[in-house]
């Protein structure tokens, strides 16, 4: 069987990865929500890890920095006023990078994130966070249908298991590899990790 062409190949997209000094980079919902309690995802540390990498990385080639943090308001996972849903100490913003808080998966959705990344005057943009089957796989959408041309970071994201239609439960690593490949497809170029993105 041969292999299968994707979407983006029949449309002339390119796949090959950006440098990193031309991209801006989005780090999306970095939050210790994901780290510990209801919501902690598989491989979760890891992710965080590689998206640290890759923050320092970009942070040294001068690109330009994006933080979006989740809130869904007082009780929730995602409580932006408490320890739950601050943004991970490893990935934390410093002085001249904006953060933008949003209430729905698409980062673009009800934000002003693609104002600011216009301002950049850059169209590469940069993913990691999580979790790769909702809140990675809504923005990297949001942003193609902007015009924009996302790179996710493969190892820079992480998710969970979920049930499936026949009553399995799909594991984890089985719903990040078919979110990737299902934006590989059209949506987005698929880094494998942070090292693979060129300077």
């Amino acid at each position: 069987m041969s292999k299968p062409h994707t979407l983006r190949n029949l449309a002339g997209l390119p796949d090959d990865l950006p440098p990193l000094r031309d991209c801006t980079l989005v780090l999306v919902d970095c939050q210790n929500t994901y780290r510990h309690g209801l919501m902690a995802l598989e491989g979760v540390e890891a992710a965080l890890a590689e998206a640290t990498t890759l923050l320092e990385r970009a942070r040294a080639a001068g690109c330009p920095v994006f933080h979006i943090q989740h809130d869904s308001g007082p009780g929730s996972p995602y409580d932006i006023r408490t320890e739950i849903g601050a943004i991970a100490d490893p990935v934390s913003p410093v002085d001249g990078e904006v953060v933008i808080v949003k209430g729905l998966p698409n980062s673009f959705a009800g934000t002003d994130l693609a104002g600011h990344i216009a301002k950049t005057g850059r169209t590469q943009i940069v993913l990691a966070g999580f979790m790769t089957h909702m809140c990675i796989n809504s923005t990297a959408r949001g942003a193609f249908n902007l015009g924009l041309q996302p790179t996710v970071v493969a190892t820079a994201t992480a998710t969970r298991p979920l049930p499936a239609v026949d009553g399995r439960i799909l594991p984890a690593a089985a719903v990040q590899a078919a979110s990737l490949a299902a934006l590989g497809d059209l949506f987005a170029r698929i880094a494998p990790d942070a090292a693979s993105l060129p300077d």
